[in-house]
């Protein structure tokens, strides 16, 4: 029984937690690196990007639950995050045509973008803080648990209870579908393979016919849609205040960069590597080891390596780790 405890405390805890936070970290490092395997420029603006197409959703879905609109055990925020992604579309798309347009055609370096990325960055923060304010902003409805504690000591007889929350239940499988449908579509498509072409080769693209406008067009419209949901699965998930986005830029660019930048796989890879050393090294491991060990073998402490105020300095010293030793990431993708 104590082993099972020990399992389901690990779970409850780690695994869970981690599989839902790599997933959101995924969906984000995907945008990454596609901005960067494509336009080939470090997009500093995609942290508040997914603050601003959450921050979309979220005004949408307060209109909704004050016409009494709802989808009854699901978050109401699943019928607004169409209108979310339309409202980021139509910012990044606007972005694009005011700021990058120009230094494409003056074939401008990569820092010029990194640095005018910077800049829509710190706008892009400011006008969602002062549209839907500084503070933490509460929008999750519906049922909050698929198992709740009492539902599975009931079932069984365990004291210790496994919780899975809806929020990262619609985590895991929307993640799921949606690099499904990535995959499928940068695969099967003509414009997705129109896409890899001009990111493999911009020169012998442009030979074959390609519009390098319409590739780029189609790289922001899917970088808002996969920034979007990336934003809103984790305001669902934790809560949602704008300045924790511009955190979540470090992680975000550490699971793409681990993973190999301008690698979609490698994205996918790093952001779950990330996630799993934030939250196994910043989790208190007395509870399971209690469970494991003999009483004489205990462990009095947390047996926490680093407080959870520190789990940002994990994904920066991977980071460091993998510029020093392995640049190119772990699916070899383009050097940093």
């Amino acid at each position: 029984m104590d082993f099972l405890n020990a399992i389901v405390a690990l779970s409850n805890y780690v695994l869970i937690p981690a599989i839902a936070y790599g997933s959101q970290l995924a969906l984000g490092a995907l945008g990454v690196t596609l901005i960067y395997g494509i336009l080939r420029f470090s997009n500093f603006a995609h942290g508040d990007s997914m603050a601003f197409g959450a921050m979309v959703t979220i005004l949408f879905t307060w209109w909704f639950q004050s016409m009494g609109i709802t989808l009854g055990p699901l978050p109401t925020a699943l019928l607004a995050l169409p209108f979310g992604i339309l409202g980021a579309a139509a910012l990044l798309l606007a972005t694009d045509r005011v700021v990058y347009r120009f230094y494409r055609r003056v074939k401008a370096k990569p820092i010029v973008f990194v640095m005018a990325s910077i800049g829509v960055m710190f706008i892009l923060n400011g006008l969602v803080r002062f549209i839907i304010g500084p503070g933490d902003q509460r929008f999750a409805d519906g049922e909050r648990f698929i198992i709740s504690a009492r539902d599975f000591r009931e079932w069984s007889g365990l004291s210790e209870a496994l919780v899975l929350k809806t929020s990262q239940g619609i985590t895991i499988v929307t993640a799921v579908v949606v690099v499904a449908v990535l995959f499928w579509f940068l695969n099967r498509t003509r414009t997705g393979k129109s896409m890899r072409a001009f990111s493999d080769n911009e020169d012998l693209a442009l030979l074959s016919g390609i519009n390098p406008e319409r590739v780029v067009m189609y790289t922001w419209l899917i970088v808002a849609a996969l920034a979007t949901i990336a934003g809103v699965l984790y305001g669902l998930d934790k809560s949602f205040k704008p300045f924790t986005y511009f955190q979540l830029l470090l992680p975000i660019f550490a699971s793409a960069i681990v993973g190999g930048l301008g690698s979609p796989l490698g994205a996918i890879a790093g952001g779950f590597v990330i996630a799993f050393s934030e939250v196994m090294v910043t989790y208190a491991w007395k509870k399971v080891l209690g469970y494991l060990l003999p009483d004489s073998l205990a462990p009095d402490g947390l047996v926490q390596l680093l407080s959870t105020d520190y789990k940002f300095a994990v994904s920066f010293a991977i980071l460091v780790v993998v510029l020093l030793f392995k640049p190119t990431g772990l699916f070899k993708g383009k050097s940093v």
